[in-house]
């Protein structure tokens, strides 16, 4: 956002040029409209201007700092170095912690081409609408997303809260927060948020919110010492909850945690039920409760009463219609009953759901899970599931398609509208939750062009140093690229244990193990040598070899360039970064991405391993955690942009064609992409 100059002082067309062609270095331009706001500033705004978006620019594309990997020379002087020196070199920088000497080396001009991404002119009324869009989102959003709305909020002006917060804010976990912000910045009161909580759950995550904790309610809590009128504030949402015990017993232990800091019974007069549900909880009195019904019915096979059940909650009704039509020869039934209350399903459930089904009689080894909680893990086992009729899973994907076109049907028209083949390769965003930082965030599961270029280079920066008043100690991160074949059986690695393969064109710059001023390390391949050699997929993992969680690190970034001519330019080229990525998981083991170089596509990964007990925590150490975790990416089908964006199109447009004849236009980089994430939380999972 630039406010246009009142003065008559314009900025000179040297000055402008000069600035275009410097960001241009980091891969970026100005608009039209940008530039001619621009124009009408003084010298001394522009400077202030300038000197910001350059900072920020170059913290998003990994620019702000100096690499200075342990061979200055890379690729070519690890590729000409005979094995002895590689070796006597790693032998003394392990034992010194000093890189050795090299000579001066001179880098020719980078030859790369590379497209530049068009910084837009942006109004104060695009970002309420951004940061509207990530309040209004219908699933997850990551912890940056959170850091956007706390600012927002924080930052707001009376006026302008109102124009923020909507009147609903669909996604509980979405609430709880954006209801925390408000109250730790002074700018709330029970009035204003008591319509975004309707059950004892929601208050438990505003209480977790509050308290800086998890709001998934994955991960224990620890609450912090709520002050009387904070406590009042907590036990009066709980109160206007109905029904609240049973709510409660899901969470039992936090809630007596909880309740030891709230003291209901000092207020019981005040809040009869919450103290009621309280006594429940700390004296262990019976109480049904619907999931025992259910888990009751299911173990003696009572399907009848399974589906009475079920009805009255149609979001776990559709949670359990996969075990529910393995329990029982009467499928038929199954699906009418889920029928009737399928459109009181939330869209991303319902989207699921027919994905699972449409997908559940294809041939697969494994069944993959991403359990709730901010860090970013997958759990895949075997696909052991019993058959289910064919018949019984087409009912249900037509019931979802039905359901879903008549729900997109009630909103605004889209008119002609083209949708882009490519999208089929993008997942839809449900759960951002423990999404990282990037320069371009996507949905794990999608896969991306490489683009041009026959060399992919990855590199990492890491520091050590302080950490909330604690020192690191020496930190060492590896960079690595593990190499597989068409059926995931292991090629060869390269890492600082193999700088370089004599099979075919692949290069580590060399094993920096300390970073006390940042350390970087980077790897070279050349697609079509390992493709020649039967190579088709790399994993490329971050290890932290002296066991710190990314977390407890002042900064620690991967990512990729795609280079025509690796020897051409810098070893670090702003302009040629594809994707910058912030590590900051509380993990040791990191999983950007993974390659699949036949199709030449990146599969966005952003997944975390924990350390294996038994062995060093590098590559080796760590061989089938990752071949499980390949083979799960490799293999995941979930719902795809191309699919929702079809069913809004059949709803409210009209299909064409061609780009130029619509009015509405879904693509990989025209319209609405998969890189507008919050939009379409937002505004397609309705």
């Amino acid at each position: 956002m630039v406010e246009r100059g009142q003065g008559e002082s314009r900025l000179s067309e040297a000055v402008l040029a000069t600035a275009l062609k410097n960001i241009e270095f980091l891969g970026f331009t100005f608009s039209h409209p940008l530039m001619h706001v621009i124009r009408t500033l003084s010298m001394e705004q522009f400077s202030e201007f300038y000197a910001q978006l350059v900072a920020d620019l170059s913290v998003m594309v990994g620019a702000h700092v100096e690499y200075q990997p342990m061979y200055p020379g890379f690729p070519q002087q690890v590729m000409e170095e005979d094995d002895a020196a590689l070796y006597l070199n790693a032998v003394y920088h392990y034992l010194t912690l000093e890189a050795p000497d090299h000579p001066g080396v001179v880098r020719p001009t980078l030859l790369d081409k590379t497209q530049l991404t068009v910084i837009e002119l942006g109004s104060q009324a695009e970002f309420h609408m951004m940061i509207q869009q990530l309040i209004q989102a219908k699933t997850s959003i990551s912890d940056t997303d959170r850091q956007d709305i706390d600012t927002a909020i924080a930052n707001a002006e009376p006026e302008e809260l109102e124009e923020l917060l909507p009147s609903e804010i669909p996604f509980k976990e979405n609430a709880a927060f954006v209801a925390s912000s408000l109250l730790k910045h002074d700018k709330a009161n029970i009035n204003l948020i008591e319509r975004y909580f309707k059950t004892a759950t929601d208050v438990l995550r505003l209480a977790a919110a509050w308290s800086g904790g998890d709001v998934s309610l994955t991960a224990p809590v620890r609450f912090r010492k709520f002050k009387r009128p904070e406590r009042r504030l907590l036990l009066g949402l709980l109160e206007r909850c109905h029904p609240i015990t049973e709510d409660m017993l899901r969470f039992k232990d936090r809630w007596i945690r909880l309740g030891e800091i709230l003291h209901p019974s000092e207020y019981k007069s005040r809040f009869p039920r919450a103290e009621e549900a309280f006594d429940i909880l700390r004296n262990n009195k019976p109480f049904t409760t619907f999931n025992g019904s259910v888990e009751l019915a299911f173990r003696y096979d009572q399907v009848w009463s399974l589906i009475d059940l079920l009805m009255k909650r149609p979001g776990e009704f559709a949670r359990r219609l996969d075990q529910l039509l393995r329990s029982t020869e009467h499928t038929e039934y199954v699906v009418l009953a889920f029928g009737e209350v399928a459109d009181q399903v939330s869209t991303p459930v319902l989207l699921q759901v027919k994905s699972h089904f449409a997908r559940r009689h294809e041939p697969s080894d494994l069944r993959i899970f991403f359990p709730k909680g901010n860090v970013a893990k997958a759990f895949a086992v075997p696909n052991n599931l019993p058959k289910v009729d064919p018949g019984a899973c087409e009912d249900i994907v037509n019931l979802c398609d039905q359901v879903l076109i008549q729900r997109f049907s009630e909103l605004p028209p889209l008119g002609k509208t083209y949708i882009d083949q490519r999208l089929q390769h993008y997942h839809v965003p449900f759960s951002q939750r423990s999404a990282s930082k990037a320069l371009r965030t996507l949905v794990r599961g999608s896969r991306i062009p490489m683009g041009d270029g026959d060399t992919i280079r990855f590199f990492s920066w890491w520091k050590e140093g302080m950490v909330d008043g604690q020192p690191t100690g020496r930190v060492d991160i590896d960079l690595s690229a593990v190499m597989y074949d068409g059926n995931w059986q292991y090629v060869e690695h390269i890492s600082y244990t193999n700088l370089r393969s004599s099979k075919y064109r692949a290069v580590h710059s060399g094993d920096i193990v300390s970073a006390p001023q940042g350390a970087c390390e980077f790897i070279d391949l050349h697609i079509p040598s390992i493709v020649q050699y039967g190579g088709r997929y790399i994993v490329a993992t971050l290890h932290s070899y002296t066991s710190q969680p990314y977390c407890e690190l002042p900064e620690c970034f991967t990512g990729w360039m795609m280079r025509k001519k690796p020897g051409s330019g810098e070893i670090f080229e702003p302009a040629t970064v594809v994707n910058k990525i912030d590590v900051t998981a509380d993990t040791q083991i990191a999983i950007p991405v993974i390659l699949d170089l036949m199709e030449r596509t990146v599969i966005w990964t952003d997944l975390s391993l924990t350390r294996h007990p038994h062995y060093y925590n590098n590559v080796e150490g760590n061989q089938k955690g990752m071949v499980l975790m390949g083979k799960a990416m490799t293999a995941l089908r979930k719902p795809d942009l191309y699919d929702l964006f079809m069913l809004h199109a059949k709803a409210r447009g009209e299909c064409v064609e061609q780009k130029d004849q619509a009015e509405t236009v879904f693509s990989v980089d025209h319209g609405t992409t998969p890189f507008d994430i919050e939009q379409i939380m937002a505004e397609y999972l309705v």
